[in-house]
């Protein structure tokens, strides 16, 4: 059986795909950029667990295991450059833009800042290890209305509880998910935007789903 790419509207990258790639230079005013960050990047930890729990998802489906990535954004705008990616909550959450929380693992759990995640929305901001990125950064638009309505949206991402599914998508919610459903939200074309060969990124279709269930228009 085909590995499944827990990414479902999209391909993965076949040798040569580097054509999508573009480089951001300042003549740029308006873009919006997707990064793909090996999962666990920096933190080695984090990337045991991932191997571990796709391990398992594999030897479920019967397949062969696939690379696990996490997503973020850059956004470019006239009145700055905006980093958007959920992360482990920090304390001093505005220094990072952060401008939602949510839950990990539970709901209950997310009393304990251990336990919560952070959305950002960093006005000059990083994103960790981005030198690790894969395949990055894709373009996403150049238009400055798109990429601004991108920012817009970021207070208004579901903070569902991290890994699980809540909202009956077939899927956990996660940092992917966060992402997805700010493209499919902003009106943004996903199509041409592909993972790295044999990469997964769970948590994907669950937030392009969500972001269909919810009309954000006005």
């Amino acid at each position: 059986m085909e590995p499944r790419s827990g990414f479902g509207e999209l391909p993965t990258a076949r040798p040569g795909a580097g054509k999508i790639l573009h480089v951001v230079t300042d003549e740029l005013v308006s873009s919006a950029d997707l990064y793909w960050l090996p999962l666990g990047a920096g933190g080695s930890s984090v990337r045991l667990n991932g191997r571990l729990f796709e391990a398992l998802v594999a030897l479920r489906q019967r397949r062969k295991r696939c690379d696990l990535y996490h997503s973020a954004l850059v956004v470019h705008l006239p009145e700055g450059r905006f980093v958007i990616e959920q992360g482990p909550a920090r304390r001093r959450g505005s220094e990072r833009g952060v401008v939602a929380e949510g839950a990990v693992g539970a709901r209950w759990a997310g009393r304990f800042w251990l336990f919560r995640y952070e959305v950002r929305c960093w006005r000059d901001g990083v994103i960790p290890d981005v030198a690790e990125a894969v395949d990055s950064p894709q373009r996403v638009t150049d238009d400055q209305q798109l990429a601004g309505r991108l920012v817009e949206l970021v207070p208004s991402v579901p903070t569902e509880v991290w890994g699980r599914d809540e909202l009956r998508t077939g899927e956990m919610w996660n940092s992917n998910s966060v992402i997805s459903w700010l493209l499919e939200s902003a009106g943004l074309p996903t199509g041409s935007l592909v993972l790295p060969e044999h990469g997964r990124a769970p948590g994907w279709d669950a937030g392009l789903k969500v972001a269909r269930r919810t009309d954000l228009s006005t």
